[in-house]
């Protein structure tokens, strides 16, 4: 009997041998934040995650400091590279990882809990539904709604962790959504988007005159990403194509009607994205799975061992990066008030 690696072999192997390159579109020349032509490059990486092929780039602008992939990937490049990783081979291990996140959900939930008490709340890019899952024991009278491109989302509207699950792009179904909520919220979304100007456009039009939008994204101005380089997790080439600094993102919600009413930038730190992830990283590259349906050739008895005894000395490993991610995390967000992440909650005004 095949197994879904094996049966997803004939798809990537035929992918593969038409060529990668065809996947990024041409360089563009200005950054799309600001227009400016100050650009150099910031970053160049592989798929250090899934080990699909493929090299990627981050330039930065000198005038607004927004990072950006390019070239960036193509609508057929994102599918690709989507493909099996919150859905299909992956959608288990995606699952188990987002299920572990609840600090970071509490964290959302909390925040908003001091200013308002959400009617109808839309989750934008909500996965499989696990925020909405946890904010519902907090709210059992809120209305949650979730929209992803993914089927996941499918599946949460069927477990009841979401009202109604909408499959599709924020911005296509704008109309369909306007005035149906008084919260909307963005967690580590925006920095996936080909144009995030447009996801908060319509974040504006949708909400009703005094909602909130509650935004969380990874951090570019956090220290340790520099000194990782690209083994820094939330770089994730080639998924992320925009790391926003904040200063960029509070004055985009201004020019959009939103007024900032609080930001987090040490309580969103996430502990273990650091060191232990950059370990992982490191693991993955060295002994990926040996069953990954793109990898030139099969899961061979080489491949098999060398994957096994690499992850047994790596796992130990890994507790210890933990420790020191903990640790790390203390002293940075008392010393410095930072983190790996940040939050954003905003007021639509009149």
């Amino acid at each position: 009997m095949t197994g879904p690696y094996e049966a997803a072999r004939p798809y990537y192997q035929a992918e593969l041998a038409a060529g990668v390159e065809r996947f990024l579109e041409p360089r563009r020349d200005t950054c799309p934040w600001c227009g400016s032509a100050d650009l150099s490059v910031r970053l160049r990486s592989s798929d250090l995650v899934q080990r699909k092929p493929g090299r990627f780039t981050l330039e930065q602008c000198g005038t607004c400091r927004h990072i950006f992939q390019n070239p960036r990937l193509t609508p057929a490049g994102l599918d690709f590279y989507y493909r099996d990783f919150y859905d299909g081979l992956g959608r288990q291990r995606m699952g188990e990882i987002f299920a572990s996140n609840g600090q970071s959900y509490q964290g959302r939930v909390e925040m908003l809990r001091a200013f308002t008490t959400p009617k109808a709340w839309l989750d934008v890019g909500a996965g499989h539904g696990h925020f909405c899952h946890t904010a519902r024991e907090i709210w059992p009278g809120t209305v949650f709604d979730g929209l992803d491109q993914g089927a996941g989302i499918s599946e949460a509207e069927r477990r009841g962790w979401v009202d109604r699950g909408y499959q599709g792009t924020f911005t296509e179904l704008a109309d369909k959504l306007a005035s149906r909520y008084d919260v909307v919220s963005m967690h580590h979304y925006l920095e996936h988007t080909r144009e995030p100007l447009d996801e908060l456009d319509t974040a504006a039009k949708i909400l009703s005159t005094g909602g909130y939008l509650l935004l969380e994204l990874p951090d570019p101005d956090f220290r340790l990403g520099r000194v990782l380089g690209r083994w820094w997790m939330p770089w994730f080439q080639p998924q992320h194509q925009h790391m926003i600094p904040l200063d960029n993102l509070v004055a985009a919600l201004a020019d959009r009607g939103f007024s900032p009413v609080t930001v987090e930038r040490d309580a969103a730190h996430q502990v273990g994205a650091d060191l232990t992830l950059s370990l992982v990283l490191a693991l993955l590259v060295c002994a990926p799975d040996p069953r990954l349906p793109w990898l030139a050739t099969g899961p061979t008895r080489w491949r098999r061992l060398r994957h096994t005894a690499v992850w047994a000395v790596g796992r130990p490993l890994m507790a210890a990066a933990y420790a020191l991610d903990v640790l790390l995390g203390r002293v940075v967000r008392r010393t410095h008030r930072a983190g790996n992440a940040y939050r954003v909650l905003a007021r639509k005004d009149g």
